[in-house]
């Protein structure tokens, strides 16, 4: 958004005065600005659960409701709607207690009413940037609401989603690291979703199916008779993706010559087709994506330091399932209906003992792998409920090596109990919540037991 575009807003102004209501509504309205008013909090709040408003300037004392419940009444029910407050003389230290309570600003009477019209314009903008915020939060969730899409809610991916969100807009390149199978691709998916370029061609390479000849010809094209089969001309998705986005999956496995093209690319915005002479230029962001360590390989000399830097703008690290189990539940709830669809099999859950199997695993295959041992349970389930009998081999060894403890007797029922809890939260893999499901414990008693235990 450009800064020096006024912005129009809605503005609600509290104040059991009604010279002072009128005053700051007409000198408001010559920003361009629409003007709502009340009399006291409590018609306030009716404004506000009837309208849009972006900014409420209020004064402190008033009948009714005061400036202060209205405030916290404001960031309880409409998060993140700017309060400037108004305040006396004698008021100005409850003022600043508002401040750090979640007000915006405060004017003391008789303010400066220019004073006023630049906090005014500021507390919009923050409201803006709030809305656009939300706005992009809401359209990352429907990107991720397919049950191919769901990345997960774990903490680790919350901090994906927030570099996804703020590298999305831009024309940076993305270098996306991960293991086999932990979605590389949904978050290339979810940055060109997010992007300004989302109306443009969004094209798929995948580096490591292709020999080096066919590589080079199916990103930059060929002429008529470049080569043995060149029959005619043919556009290389480069050129394809003019305007857009050009995803190139496993980009370590590139050669050195290709390395070299790709970098002019990258550079340049320009190359020539397989046996062409005419220079293409383009523009195309790139989002490439590896398993392999690039550092290394550039250590190693079989990728070129300079590229690795080109593709290396903002760098997304993937982590795999074994680090983020608890997103497991959410995947198992958004993969059973799809894959049951699929193979026409009416499947309504799965056990506890069989979902502990799920936690034990380490999931070398990370969420490729946790979508076959569903799909393989499934088909193999003859209730529908999936349960232990029904998982692959490995994932019900896991189950028999990892769901029990030893216990030297004699011991006591506290040392019993000790053992259980720190056993079980191990399975859940530090999750509290899943924890007490498991052990059908109250999560506040579990808390407690944990601090007597010292088992943090």
């Amino acid at each position: 958004m450009n800064n020096n575009t006024p912005i129009t807003a809605n503005i609600l102004i509290v104040d059991d005065e009604l010279n002072i209501r009128q005053g700051l509504k007409m000198f408001l309205k010559r920003d361009g600005h629409n003007i709502f008013t009340a009399g006291d909090g409590i018609e306030a709040l009716g404004v506000l659960n009837e309208n849009e408003i972006d900014v409420v300037i209020t004064d402190l004392k008033m009948p009714n409701m005061d400036g202060t419940t209205l405030m916290h009444k404001i960031n309880e029910s409409f998060f993140h709607i700017p309060v400037i407050v108004l305040t006396g003389h004698g008021d100005v230290e409850t003022a600043v207690e508002l401040m750090h309570d979640g007000a915006y600003d405060f004017m003391e009477k008789p303010f400066n009413l220019e004073k006023l019209s630049i906090s005014v314009a500021n507390a919009i903008k923050q409201r803006q940037l709030f809305i656009e915020n939300r706005d992009l939060q809401s359209k990352l969730a429907k990107i991720g609401a397919g049950s191919d899409k769901v990345m997960g809610k774990s903490s680790k991916m919350t901090k994906i989603y927030d570099i996804i969100q703020n590298v999305a807009p831009t024309k940076s390149s993305v270098l996306i690291l991960g293991e086999n199978g932990v979605g590389k691709e949904v978050v290339s998916n979810m940055i060109y979703e997010l992007s300004k370029r989302n109306d443009k061609p969004f094209i798929k390479v995948h580096c490591a199916a292709l020999s080096e000849s066919l590589l080079e010809s199916e990103l930059f094209g060929h002429e008529k008779g470049a080569f043995t089969g060149a029959v005619k001309q043919k556009k290389g998705r480069f050129e394809l993706a003019d305007g857009g986005t050009l995803f190139l999956d496993e980009i370590g496995e590139i050669s050195q010559s290709i390395q070299v093209k790709l970098l002019r690319v990258l550079q340049e915005q320009e190359f020539e087709r397989v046996g062409g002479e005419e220079t293409i230029k383009v523009d195309v962001r790139i989002i490439s994506a590896t398993n392999k360590n690039l550092q290394q390989l550039v250590a190693d000399g079989t990728f070129r330091e300079d590229l690795y830097y080109r593709l290396n703008v903002v760098q997304i690290n993937v982590p795999p399932l074994r680090e983020r189990k608890e997103d497991i539940p959410l995947f198992v709830t958004s993969m059973l209906s799809q894959i049951s669809q699929e193979n026409d099999k009416i499947i309504t859950g799965i056990s506890n003992k069989a979902m502990t199997c799920l936690y034990n695993y380490d999931w070398p295959g990370n969420v490729r792998e946790l979508r076959n041992v569903l799909e393989s349970s499934i088909v193999m389930c003859k209730s529908d409920v999936i349960d232990v009998p029904d998982l692959p081999p490995p994932l019900r060894s896991a189950y028999s090596e990892n769901n029990s403890v030893v216990i030297e007797m004699p011991a006591t029922m506290d040392a019993i109990e000790r053992v259980v809890i720190a056993h079980t939260l191990k399975l859940a893999n530090g999750n509290k919540t899943k924890a007490a499901e498991m052990l059908a414990m109250n999560r506040k008693t579990l808390h407690n037991k944990i601090e007597e235990y010292k088992l943090e």
